[in-house]
């Protein structure tokens, strides 16, 4: 007991070593796509400008990470959408009015600021020859040609206000594929799909010259833009970012959204120049860093996460292993529930620490640490089950205690297969780490989540390189590491695994 108390004790106090609690920025948040960074960017640049530290936490993947993220207090505002809050978040199946949805978010602990002035609506949108070719010009007409292919954002799919209400109001025959949004222009333009959503101000509507289908049976509500933030943030900051009160429209929004996918301008870049055109702010941006500080900054933020999660991994399977190896029962029990563990989807996963343990990096550690569990604690316990009986009965008539049997001899024979688990428990967290970016975690995983909500493949691979370098590294060290402990005679003639 006193064992198991204790190293419960070191792995929850690794576990939150990275997440002492300190006063905090004020957190400006972004679900990911190129509207939601933009508008992120304006709020957080104009807060800046008065002297308010900032915090941005970009990124979130869909409407529900964001939101439990603000209700969770790891995020103080974000631009949200009145239909997306009614039908969402709220589960209503009618379009709220504003003081209905300040009636139901107040006692949540949520307000909503005054409006940015534009009205993005989701559509349908198809390239110019489908258009042609189908003589489709309103959503109706899609009724008629059942063998176009849908693809679809995964959260426009789920939603009620999405496709499964779209489908039958429209009664439309067709199923859709799930695709990332920022993919799906480029898979319409490719010929891979025929109709994909999108949003009214997307500025690649403007970049690829599609179509948008008129809603004809009015089905899509409102989707008014504004910042939701927490009750009980600051008035001096709610006041601040009330500033941007009315200042876009639907052309502006759709023209700043182009400013960064047709002219490639960063996001930072794009507020600046907006907050100095509005005469909020009297400077514009210094020139945007290079790529190497961002990129050093991403690769320690990920080493962090994967260091803190193998590190807590090894001290708690290895310690899991020396306590139920004895007991093929408890040893059988302790895989099952980390194979268990390891069946749920890593996306599926982090999603599911959020009302646990909120946004960031904490949820991400403690994801990143459960997916480690099952190969370290199955390569030990399996290793140190199954050494050979003779020498366990050698052992013993040598008169050698339990704790010097383990010293000198079952853990140098077990060493070979306790280092290839943490070798792939590491390898693994380097990849699965990527996926952190969606709550909010940073690492490499930012620019890949970027890049594909702008659908640029430089960001992707800015992402996806250094991961791919940093998995080929952690490999060849665990393989010299076990060069240097592991004696030759026990890895001759093993495969490595």
């Amino acid at each position: 007991m006193r064992f198991s108390a204790s190293l419960v004790a070191i792995v929850a106090t690794i576990l939150m070593a990275s997440l002492h609690a300190q006063d905090r920025a004020v957190a400006v948040g972004a679900k990911n796509f190129t509207e939601g960074y933009v508008l992120a960017e304006i709020m957080a640049q104009l807060l800046e400008s008065r002297g308010i530290e900032v915090e941005r936490r970009y990124g979130f993947g869909g409407t529900l990470v964001a939101f439990e993220a603000l209700r969770a207090g790891d995020v103080d505002v974000y631009a949200e959408y009145t239909g997306t809050i009614s039908q969402a978040i709220l589960q209503s199946n009618e379009d709220l009015s504003i003081g209905e949805l300040t009636a139901a978010l107040d006692p949540l602990g949520l307000e909503l600021l005054p409006q940015f002035g534009f009205n993005n609506t989701y559509a349908l949108a198809v390239t110019p020859t489908t258009a042609e070719t189908f003589n489709l010009q309103s959503v109706s007409d899609l009724r008629n040609h059942p063998q176009l292919r849908f693809g679809l954002s995964h959260e426009f799919r789920d939603r009620l206000d999405g496709w499964p209400g779209l489908k039958g109001v429209y009664e439309l025959p067709q199923t859709s594929s799930g695709i990332e949004h920022g993919l799906a222009y480029q898979a319409l333009l490719e010929n891979e799909i025929d109709v994909t959503d999108a949003y009214s101000t997307d500025g690649d509507l403007e970049r690829y010259g599609l179509v948008v289908l008129t809603d004809d049976l009015r089905y899509f509500p409102g989707y008014l833009a504004m910042p939701l933030a927490r009750a009980e943030l600051d008035s001096d900051v709610k006041e601040i970012i009330g500033e941007l009160a009315g200042r876009l429209d639907d052309d502006s929004m759709r023209a700043l959204n182009a400013e960064v996918l047709v002219q490639q301008r960063s996001f930072a870049d794009v507020a600046s120049r907006f907050l100095l055109a509005q005469g909020l702010t009297g400077d514009s941006l210094a020139e945007p860093a290079t790529i190497w500080p961002t990129l050093a900054n991403n690769t320690l933020v990920h080493l962090k996460l994967t260091g803190i999660a193998l590190l807590a991994a090894c001290i708690a399977g290895l310690g899991i292993a020396l306590a139920v190896y004895r007991s093929r029962a408890l040893s059988a029990t302790v895989l099952y529930i980390a194979g268990l563990l390891q069946t749920i989807p890593s996306i599926a996963l982090l999603a599911l620490m959020i009302p646990l343990a909120g946004v960031g990096q904490t949820p991400a550690i403690i994801a990143l640490f459960l997916y480690s569990l099952l190969p370290i604690a199955r390569n030990a316990i399996t290793a140190l089950v199954t050494i050979d009986p003779l020498l366990r009965r050698v052992s013993a008539a040598i008169g050698l205690t339990h704790r010097q049997q383990l010293r000198y001899v079952f853990v140098p024979l077990a060493l070979p297969h306790v280092i290839a688990g943490i070798r792939i428990a590491a390898v693994v967290s380097i990849g699965t780490a990527t996926l952190a970016a969606f709550i909010g975690a940073g690492g490499l995983g930012e620019p890949i989540v970027t890049g594909l909500a702008l659908n640029n493949t430089n960001l992707i691979l800015q992402g996806a390189v250094p991961a791919a370098l940093l998995a080929l590294a952690t490999e060849l060290f665990f393989e010299a590491l076990e060069r240097w402990l592991v004696p030759s005679h026990l890895t001759s003639g093993r495969i490595a695994t």
